[in-house]
């Protein structure tokens, strides 16, 4: 199933599954394609988790939420790769990142993988600025909305 971004005044958003496999994610002017491994979860699981997660980043405006974007059966899987996404009011802050399951003081849930990633931080031990793009809640909203993910 292949989905259209939606764009607003600010930015654009999306995500989505291209192909077996294969995902894409847009925030503003960056774009990346992603491989979602399919053993654990297929497409269809994919995008529950992705509606849950956006749902998720509507109900405050502080809060933490992410996007898993490759999963393995975390009985025995040793990282989860997602798309942590911190909401501050009206904006939305999006960092690749790679939950260590070994690390975790709780079992992971896959049911609600925000309780696994930490607090936004925007520099990294070595010193070096994180990576992340920017969005509005607005446009998170409409593409859920747009993709039918109520």
């Amino acid at each position: 199933m292949t989905r259209i971004s939606t764009t607003s005044n600010h930015d654009a958003f999306a995500i989505e599954m291209m192909s077996e496999g294969a995902g894409r994610i847009v925030v503003g002017d960056f774009t990346e394609t992603f491989r979602a491994e399919l053993t654990f979860w297929g497409p269809e699981q994919y995008e529950r988790s992705w509606a849950r997660a956006l749902r998720r980043l509507e109900e405050a405006d502080v809060t933490t939420s992410c996007l898993v974007s490759s999963i393995t059966d975390p009985k025995t899987a040793n990282f989860i790769f997602c798309w942590v996404l911190y909401r501050v009011q009206d904006e939305v802050f999006v960092q690749n990142s790679l939950i260590l399951l070994e690390e975790l003081d709780r079992s992971f849930d896959p049911d609600t993988p925000w309780f696994s990633v930490g607090p936004r931080e925007v520099i990294d031990e070595d010193g070096n600025r994180i990576s992340e793009w920017c969005t509005d809640i607005a446009t998170v909203r409409e593409f859920r909305v747009m993709s039918g993910w109520s």
